[in-house]
């Protein structure tokens, strides 16, 4: 499939880049449908994990295009949210694992679309924020909510609120990052992370992704009980079979997926 405003390198280990550096890869409505387009493309193969990052040298993504939005009525900005949900849905919900490689500036909607991602690596110029308070509105693609499962309520409440940017040091303390490295260091390091989860047994990691989120929003006693029959069905796959099996043997495992 071809895209005017991404790049995409399929494979196991795939990339999914935002080309848009001369408006600091902002997202528009175009944007976000190829983006959307690119894990539907991508969740059909055999991919196991996705990079997404952004082009060029100062931004991720730097925001939602506001020369785009500035004239939306209540009706187009409901539906531009609801493109930005559908997003941040369907990359939580794909047969992959999701690496944010934030490279600079990640502020609303890319801080956002970084959340939707399983985790995030950051280079140490990268910046975060939701400053949409600052334009008069709220995070319209899940910042609210998925900054306060990321972050904790109160912090999120304060970034949300204050609109204020932070540096990558303070968003790995606060937890919105799980490291922070050289600028030149940050392809590398998702690549060598992307390698080993694509070593694991696929299906095993699609489980452990499901466990997980199933189990955020509901009490332990229904969490502990979902990640039981996954746990149990995974006991129904070759891959089980494979592994253990490989492990006995003192082996490599040669997952396929099924």
């Amino acid at each position: 499939m071809s895209y005017q405003n991404i790049r995409v390198e399929a494979g196991a280990i795939a990339s999914v880049t935002i080309d848009r550096p001369k408006v600091l890869n902002a997202l528009d409505r175009q944007t976000v449908a190829e983006l959307r387009a690119a894990v539907a493309e991508l969740s059909g193969g055999g991919t196991r994990v996705v990079i997404l990052t952004g082009g060029g040298d100062k931004a991720f993504v730097a925001g939602a295009d506001i020369s785009a939005m500035a004239d939306m009525s209540m009706e187009e900005a409901r539906a531009f949210a609801g493109e930005g949900h559908a997003l941040g849905d369907a990359l939580e919900g794909a047969p992959f694992v999701s690496i944010a490689a934030v490279n600079g500036f990640a502020l609303g909607g890319g801080c956002e679309l970084a959340l939707a991602c399983d985790f995030i690596h950051a280079s140490a110029k990268a910046k975060f924020g939701q400053p949409e308070v600052k334009l008069g509105v709220i995070p319209g693609f899940g910042g609210t909510q998925r900054l306060s499962r990321r972050v904790g309520v109160a912090r999120a409440r304060e970034l949300c609120v204050t609109g204020d940017v932070i540096a990558a040091d303070e968003a790995l303390r606060i937890g919105l990052v799980s490291s922070v490295v050289p600028p030149e260091e940050l392809g590398p390091k998702c690549r060598a992370i992307a390698e080993r989860i694509a070593k694991n047994g696929p299906l095993a990691v699609q489980a452990a992704r499901r466990a997980i989120r199933l189990g955020e929003g509901t009490d332990l006693v229904t969490a502990n009980a979902i990640e039981r029959e996954l746990f149990a069905a995974g006991f129904g796959t070759a891959d089980q079979k494979e592994g253990m099996r490989a492990f006995l043997d003192k082996r490599e495992a040669q997952f396929e997926g099924r």
